[in-house]
């Protein structure tokens, strides 16, 4: 597998971070900036861990902007929700398990998915096996959201095949 385009995307990424979250521009912070995203290119290289998935070039950049302001949205939405059945006594909660299935074909978007649905407040990824996630939810309409499949194909989307 060539990994050179995988090597310098790791370097500009993290240059272009270093440089975000630094703010120093002077000759001598900017050296030290090179030499620290160098070393740890180089060491990336030498211990082999630059991959598909350990930084994926891969991903359809626009469908990955998309879907996290999709999923900030589904987030929002849930908290909302959320907070009425917790105010409210009289919005019924009724917990339940489901496993949802998934074709994603790598571990990295699987690993997306289920972090996605944590990360939506009423619904917790339980346990993740090859093709099926299981989740709690707080309500039977979150579960069935799930079972929906939007945030599946959203997901989907973020392959570049």
């Amino acid at each position: 597998m060539n990994k050179i385009p995988y090597t310098l995307s790791l370097g500009i990424v993290l240059a272009v971070l270093w440089l975000l979250l630094s703010g120093h521009f002077t000759p001598l912070m900017l050296l030290l900036g090179l030499a620290s995203v160098s070393l740890t290119v180089y060491l990336s290289v030498r211990m082999e861990v630059i991959d598909h998935e350990g930084h994926p070039v891969y991903m359809n950049i626009w469908a990955a902007i998309t879907y996290w302001c999709w999923l900030l949205k589904a987030i929002v939405i849930a908290n909302i929700d959320v907070i009425r059945r917790i105010w409210s006594p009289a919005l019924p909660i009724s917990p339940t398990v489901i496993r949802v299935s998934s074709t994603l074909s790598t571990d990295l978007l699987q690993v997306i998915y289920a972090n996605s649905i944590t990360l939506t407040p009423g619904t917790i990824s339980i346990n993740v096996d090859d093709n099926t996630i299981e989740v709690h939810a707080l309500t039977r309409e979150g579960a069935d959201e799930l079972e929906e499949g939007e945030m599946h194909n959203r997901i989907k989307r973020l392959e570049n095949n």
